[in-house]
């Protein structure tokens, strides 16, 4: 991304804290409502000129009611107006959108809140986002990434991102395909389902040239689970930035009892959280069976067990403890994780990673 977008994305962030919204999750999740209203006008255009063009008429997203509510309408409104109306109508709007069961990205925009403090700064905030030209995936993408870059402030809030060159190298070890029906539960941002779907995008051009490949990608290849609210839309957009129309990005606690998911992906790409320990009434009984622990790394590694099919791969960031702990749920996970499914490192990072845990439970180098 050039030099001058990142400086006007800058100024975008700026204008947020000088009015006073300083949480960077809140910053983000208030442009990512922006971008939302951006791109329905986007895709109301879009549909209109097809129209003309083919002399027919589909469904329009606004109704004659709800001009307004576009973005080529109302951002050419003077300050007061533009706030009334975005307050009052556009945001109304799309929180009601979820009644169209068709809509892409209505689900994740039930619970909106605006709050954008004055006039003036919606204004300067609209403006400048409209300056910023994002016609193509790769642009769209990119800005987002580089707004998603400043959640690194965000470390008081619990919120981190896992770095965008782990990522790509643990994407590029597991090498997806395809064919792949990959998930991350604990998605966050969604930043390794970003990171799968460019590595198919510069490793697997071919499959955007068969119609049910695409549709795969688009649809039913992506799933993300998170237990909060703001990061689902926030990684729901960062995926549709990235030019994957559909994920499924879902409210869900991954280790729950109410989690009944089994043997559904083929891959599995994560860094979920390590709190410590929750408490047990909540974690699913088939987690505990495989390890009797409240600690959160070694209940995903459970999890990651049961919700791969037969032949699925997996990568995960965990703490050191994994390898190293002695304790009896540390040694049930790592013989479940060494007997009943396979071990596999194509370069010396991973195979120490192997050698490491192996030492530990078994005394020996045990390497497939």
């Amino acid at each position: 991304m050039d030099t001058d977008t990142k400086a006007k994305i800058d100024r975008i962030w700026e204008t947020f804290w000088t009015g006073g919204v300083t949480n960077p999750l809140t910053v983000i999740e208030q442009i990512t409502y922006l971008l939302f209203i951006k791109d329905l006008d986007e895709i109301e255009n879009a549909r209109e000129k097809n129209d003309l063009l083919l002399g027919i008429k589909t469904k329009r997203i606004f109704d004659k009611k709800h001009q307004n509510c576009r973005w080529g309408i109302f951002k050419d409104f003077e300050a007061s107006k533009m706030y009334k109306t975005v307050q009052s109508e556009v945001f109304p709007f799309i929180k009601n959108l979820h009644t169209d069961k068709n809509s892409t990205y209505a689900k994740y925009m039930e619970d909106a809140i605006f709050i954008i403090p004055t006039p003036i700064i919606l204004q300067r905030i609209v403006t400048a986002m409209d300056n910023i030209k994002m016609r193509d995936r790769d642009t769209k993408g990119d800005v987002y990434e580089y707004l998603l870059s400043k959640l690194s402030t965000a470390g008081k809030n619990g919120q981190f991102r896992t770095p965008r060159h782990i990522i790509k190298m643990m994407v590029e070890l597991m090498k997806p395909t395809s064919n792949d029906v990959i998930v991350d539960p604990a998605c966050g941002s969604s930043g390794f389902l970003v990171g799968a779907g460019e590595y198919l995008r510069d490793n697997n051009k071919s499959l955007f040239n068969d119609i049910n490949k695409r549709e795969h990608f688009n649809n039913t290849m992506f799933y993300g689970f998170d237990m909060d609210r703001t990061m689902l839309r926030i990684g729901a957009m960062n995926l549709m930035q990235h030019g994957i129309e559909n994920p499924n990005i879902l409210y869900k606690d991954s280790l729950s009892e109410d989690n009944e998911e089994r043997s559904k992906y083929t891959l599995v790409l994560a860094n979920p959280p390590f709190k410590g320990s929750i408490d047990d009434e909540r974690i699913s009984k088939d987690l505990l069976a495989i390890t009797k622990t409240k600690k959160t790394e070694l209940l995903f590694l459970a999890l990651f067990l049961r919700i791969l099919i037969t032949g699925g791969r997996c990568a995960s960031i965990v703490p050191d403890g994994v390898l190293f702990g002695s304790s009896n749920a540390h040694k049930a996970i790592k013989k479940e994780i060494i007997e009943n499914n396979k071990l596999e490192g194509d370069n010396k990072h991973a195979k120490r990673c192997i050698q490491a845990i192996c030492r530990c439970f078994y005394g020996y180098n045990n390497i497939y």
